[in-house]
């Protein structure tokens, strides 16, 4: 697959979006609603996930970028979800200080909206 990514474009990166990421997407969920992650964003299938602080986060699956630059791989979802501000210091997502299987579980469930 990766000999393909430069023949594709952006198109590749639509197919290749939400590949595995061995997360627990239910437990995602939970983790989701009992962090607050709904306070800034607007989040399908949690309750009260109604906030305009930060992107809404509907169709992250199909979206070819995290925080505008960043390509949207589990790896990149993950370490973005763990510590924001290690990959873009001074951005308005805090840390949650969430564990390795933590992100990874919210990766997966953030990989479920299609």
């Amino acid at each position: 697959m990766p000999a393909a990514l430069g023949l594709g474009g952006c198109d590749v990166w639509q197919s290749t979006a939400a590949p595995v990421t061995f997360g627990n997407s239910r437990h995602g969920a939970q983790l989701i609603a009992r962090s607050g992650c709904g306070t800034c964003h607007e989040i399908p299938g949690i309750s009260g996930a109604d906030g305009h602080v930060g992107p809404p986060l509907d169709h992250m699956a199909e979206r070819t970028m995290i925080a505008g630059f960043l390509p949207n791989t589990p790896d990149n979802m993950r370490a973005w979800i763990k510590d924001p501000q290690a990959i873009v210091p001074g951005n308005a997502m805090p840390n949650m200080e969430l564990k390795d299987d933590e992100a990874k579980d919210i990766a997966a469930y953030l990989y479920t909206l299609r």
